[in-house]
């Protein structure tokens, strides 16, 4: 079975709440979560600090516009068996 990833069209967000004191450590805790996961492609799409830290959104890119798409291969597979 292939990888789940390769079946992404375009981008994985992650939504999670970190335990931080502002909104910048917040920004750093996101940007070096998403490289502990091995996500090095990623953007900051929503964040804010309310009390002890900050509700913040990243995205993945997985694919980006004109790349390689992994997921062409399962298409084409299924064609042909088809």
């Amino acid at each position: 079975m292939a990888n789940a990833l390769d079946h992404v069209l375009d981008a994985l967000d992650v939504e999670t709440f970190l335990v931080c004191s502002s909104r910048a450590e917040g920004m750093n805790l996101a940007l070096a979560m998403m490289a502990d996961l091995g996500f090095n492609d990623v953007d900051i799409v929503f964040i804010r600090f309310q009390g002890a830290g900050v509700r913040v959104r990243v995205r993945a890119y997985i694919n980006r516009p004109g790349d390689k798409y992994p997921w062409l291969d399962f298409v084409n597979a299924e064609e042909v068996q088809s």
